[in-house]
């Protein structure tokens, strides 16, 4: 037994101790100077095969080790880890496998019982790894599990235990499945593949194919949970569009695929893990027997079925209370209630009990009413199996099975300190009191010893707050005095309020009589003898696309055909074709109305191929360049053995299969381009022929974007904005433009470029962004709009060039310094010149020269001159070589006028070219640079900021 001590100051553990005892519970020995005196232990793992197996793990937080013992925990030898354990999950047959799952999501394998490890597989997704079964897998040695791909993709992997290599790894499914969707679970394997936005089940039974769990047409899933796979048959819990706190329960066909409503609205609450707990309750014992809660008119009322949810009825509360008094409850408006919470933890009791070794008892806490309540809560047993109950405590009370059922014992649920517990010998009739301590003692949880007769138990506990733990053992075996013979026990017939035809048979049960005391001890086992029953309508429930009508009779669904089931079919074979019924899986029946009943065996219709489908195995319509895209192919209807399958893939390939099934796997393609491409699938035989098409965009990532804009306009003047894209084909792309001071409502193009006006002066901002696929990216430029300026190019020294990274932040820092250099030269007024160097090498840059209003008036004459005066004053020191600036230590730039060219059009640069730059000329003549004044006439006075139209790029 492992004990630690939680400093609830630090929010960590500071101590822990190991105990053993030999004499079930009379004593313990503590081990901790066997395990090291400040070792800090974590968990202990018992192995399930093998009880004198026992494995420790230390505290990731101190240290990464395992301790081992092969001799019921009498010695230990340690071994250091260089990962971190978060789990453990043993093998159900080889004692010395064990997988363990790290805290960086790795999987690792042992076949020493921990001595030694070997990495698995990277990327696991927790809780989703799982042993392989006998008679199932291939290979005893197999590992299922569910690798991360991406944020939203992973895939499901079968591995070697220890020779897991991409040439050894098999994919069973075909294709992405959504994260954590994977669950094995005896013969079925399940996986979750979203289809735009909506998910879509899968399932592969005895590990065969995976085909598309159905259920009915209209369900619409938001999310579904697989409760049990016994009996070869799935029941699952699905919350539909139109619920939010109930599921309902479907039940499936053997294959796991057709699936038919159970129970509507059954009550779900949210584990302490985040996981969802459906109240639904399997009574161990009987099977085909289940407890739900359903929730009706804001009213929660437990149901019991007898015949794995075919049928479903209230419980008939007690007669009397616990007092003898009468309890008036009639139904179906006042019934009995029960909570259904199994609990997680070990030592403490759920809110109902029941044991194989213990047919027919079930053990409960409820309230009796219209409706389940939290409030006047008692405990209620039944002793044949849910047809009468008894009201046993009228407080909360944990009960354990001792001698496999022979005797009971309770135990009241309570935060004050007690010291009596509860004994039954009779099924709970008569009830006697028992102390355990002398003082009252908090109890924490109970064990059960797997003693030889089951009769030793240990309460754990504390006698206050502030006290180390105390454990009571309570040994009951003094209080037989005999082991049971055969005079001891009884026939008991199980029955649904009398009818003894249940799942097809009736079944009689040998059960100790309640008048006897005695013990049954290890060696009891159940016996249970069975006659099969002839075969009723009750013993067959709605076939998939059928439903209970009214009166009874199953009925197609209104969107059901039902010529529809014989779609995989292959002429001159067979099909089975439904009546509308299927026998409830399990039952036993025979003869009766089974020819009836049951789906008749027909020749397969001769069709032409109807319902054919074409997606692709991610359910996307999307798809990366150079990746392999994989198409699936399904038809609803036709000979599909006799159907040729041609897929034209859109881009001058295309492949023809001979039939449906011999591409089951998918049909593999790369795309070399980026585009649309009109992909179809045409399914041929003699008696005709279907097509269907699936538009494929192929993309590419979009790296990064570049708007390319003028840094300075002229006011009511047309200019061109430019979103250049790296690389420059990517697939459909967006663009949203925010353009102006208006930033309430974008502008959205398919086109790269738009072409605006600017009517007011001032500086405006322009934000594009681009989406592409996944990607939104996003650039943005201020632009000076004025009414007149000059502009000139500016040239650099050559070693400019070779500190220049082409990048935004660096033109627009260097941008500065140039126009401080110039306004130190020259004297010109900051207000008055603008300068902005190019993208692209070699480096250049313009700078803008704007009239001094106050100065010109606004009038074209005065700033004309006034212009003049200033472009002279700045040549001038540009020719003179007076513009310097130091751009590091050591590296200083000489600024020059640049002559006899001209502003491009066309940014020619590497990372920008064929993207359209509308640029101011510098005209030249005479080998003299003369100024042109850029003069427009006011347009009509117009109140939106600017005008915007979109234009083509040119190739």
């Amino acid at each position: 037994m492992l004990t630690k001590l939680f400093d609830f100051n630090l929010n960590s553990v500071t101590e822990s101790s190991l105990w053993r005892s030999t004499d079930y519970g009379a004593t313990y020995q503590k081990l901790n100077d066997k395990v090291g005196a400040k070792t800090i232990l974590s968990y202990l793992y018992v192995s399930p095969n093998n009880k004198r197996k026992i494995m420790l793990l230390t505290d990731p937080e101190i240290e990464s080790s395992l301790l081992i013992s092969s001799d019921e925990g009498a010695t230990y030898q340690k071994y250091r880890l260089n990962f971190y354990i978060l789990s453990l999950l043993f093998h159900p047959e080889q004692e010395d496998w064990i997988l363990a799952y790290s805290h960086d999501q790795k999987l690792y394998s042992s076949v020493e019982f921990g001595r030694r490890w070997q990495l698995v597989h990277e990327k696991v997704a927790p809780n989703r790894f799982y042993w392989s079964k006998m008679g199932l897998d291939k290979e005893p040695g197999l590992i299922h599990l569910e690798t991360s791909i991406s944020e939203g993709q992973a895939l499901y992997v079968t591995c070697k235990l220890q020779n897991c290599t991409d040439a050894n790894k098999g994919k069973p499914f075909p294709g992405y499945i959504d994260p954590n969707s994977l669950v094995v679970q005896d013969e079925y394997v399940f996986v979750q593949v979203s289809t735009a936005g909506r998910p879509v089940y899968y399932v592969s039974a005895k590990r065969d194919v995976f085909t598309p769990m159905k259920l009915p047409k209209y369900t619409l899933p938001k999310e579904l949970h697989v409760i049990s796979t016994d009996e070869n048959r799935v029941v699952a819990a699905v919350q539909e569009w139109n619920q939010n706190e109930t599921y309902n329960l479907y039940v499936s066909d053997t294959s796991g695929v057709y699936y038919t409503l159970a129970l509507e609205n059954v009550v779900s609450s949210m584990g302490l893990e985040g996981n969802v707990m459906v109240d639904l309750y399997e009574v161990a014992g009987i099977k085909g027997m289940f407890l739900a809660n359903k929730k009706t008119d804001n009213q929660v009322k437990t149901y019991i079925t007898y015949n794995r949810g075919r049928d479903w009825r209230l419980l008939q509360a007690p007669n009397r209370d616990l007092r003898g008094n009468s309890i008036h409850c009639v139904l179906p408006y006042c019934s009995l209630h029960l909570h259904l919470h199994v609990s997680a933890n070990p030592y403490t009791s759920g809110n109902i009990a029941s044991r194989e070794s213990a047919p027919g008892i079930i053990v409960a806490s409820g309230s009796i009413g219209s409706e389940l309540t939290t409030s006047n809560v008692s405990v209620f047993i039944t002793s044949d199996a849910g047809n009468t109950w008894r009201q046993i405590f009228d407080e909360e009370y944990a009960v354990l099975y001792l001698d496999q059922g022979g005797a009971l014992v309770a135990i009241r649920h309570t935060p004050l300190p007690i010291r009596h517990l509860w004994l039954s010998f009779d099924e709970g009739r008569q009830w006697n009191k028992y102390s355990f301590s002398n003082t009252p003692l908090f109890v924490d949880g109970v064990l059960g010893e797997p003693g030889e007769e089951t009769l030793i138990m240990t309460i754990f506990g504390h006698f206050s707050h502030r006290s180390e733990w105390q454990l009571v053992k309570i040994d009951f075996r003094s209080i037989f005095n005999r082991r049971c013979t055969e005079a001891d026990y009884q026939t008991w017939h199980l029955h649904n309020q009398g009818e003894p035809c249940l799942m097809g048979v009736k079944r009689i049960y040998r059960k100790l009589k309640p008048t006897s005391r005695c013990v049954m001890g290890k060696t009891y086992s159940v016996t249970m003898t069975s006659a099969p029953c002839d075969c009723t309508e009750a013993d067959f429930e709605c076939d998939y696309g059928y439903e209970r009508r009214t009166d009874g009779k199953c009925s197609p669904a209104f969107w059901f055909h039902p010529s529809s089931m014989s779609r995989s079919c292959t002429t001159g074979m067979t099909f089975l074709n439904s009546t509308g019924y299927r026998k409830v899986v399990s039952n036993n029946c025979t003869a009766g109305v089974i020819a009836e009943y049951t789906a008749r065996r027909q020749h397969c219709p001769t069709q032409a191929p109807k319902g054919l489908h074409l997606v692709t195995s991610e359910g996307r319509l999307t798809a990366t360049l150079g990746a392999n895209v994989t198409f699936l192919v399904f038809l609803e209807e036709g000979d599909g053995a006799r159907t040729s399958i041609t897929v034209d893939f859109g881009d001058g390939h295309a492949l023809t299969y001979s039939n449906v099934s011999s591409i089951e796997d998918g049909i593999k393609h790369i795309y070399r381009s980026v585009g649309i491409y009109r992909v179809t699938a045409t399914g041929e035989n003699s008696l005709g022929s279907e097509t269907t098409t699936l538009f494929l965009h192929v993309t590419c990532q979009l790296e990064h974007i570049h708007l390319s804009a003028p840094f300075v306009a002229v006011r009511n003047k047309e200019v061109n904005l430019t979103a250049v894209l790296h690389p420059s084909q990517v697939g459909t792309v967006t663009y949203i433009w925010w353009i102006g001071n208006n930033t309430e409502q974008p502008v959205i193009t398919l086109e790269g470029s738009v072409a605006c006006t600017f009517s007011r002066e001032g500086i405006n901002t322009v934000t594009v962004q681009v989406s592409a696929g996944n990607a939104i990216l996003q650039d943005r430029k201020t632009i000076a709009v004025h009414e007149y300026f000059r502009s000139h190019l500016l040239a650099f020294s050559s070693n400019l060039d070779e500190h220049n990274p082409d990048v935004a932040e660096w033109r627009l820092d260097v941008s500065r310094v140039i126009r401080n250099a110039l306004i130190q030269a020259t004297g010109v007024r900051e207000d008055l010149l603008l300068v902005t160097v190019l993208p692209g090498l070699p480096t250049a840059a313009e700078f803008f020269l704007l009239p001094d209003k106050q100065l010109t008036e606004g009038k074209p004459e005065k700033s004309s001159t006034h212009l003049d005066q200033l472009s002279e004053l700045l040549l001038t020191a540009l020719n003179q070589n007076l513009v310097q600036f130091t751009l590091r230590p050591g590296v200083q730039v000489t600024v020059y006028a640049a002559h006899l060219s001209a502003a491009p059009l066309v940014d020619t640069s590497e990372n920008h070219s064929g993207s359209a730059m509308l640029m101011l000329l510098s005209v030249v003549v005479a080998g003299l640079a003369v100024f042109v004044i850029y003069k427009f006439k006011r347009s009509q006075a117009s109140t939106s900021m600017r005008r915007c139209r979109t234009t083509k790029n040119q190739k």
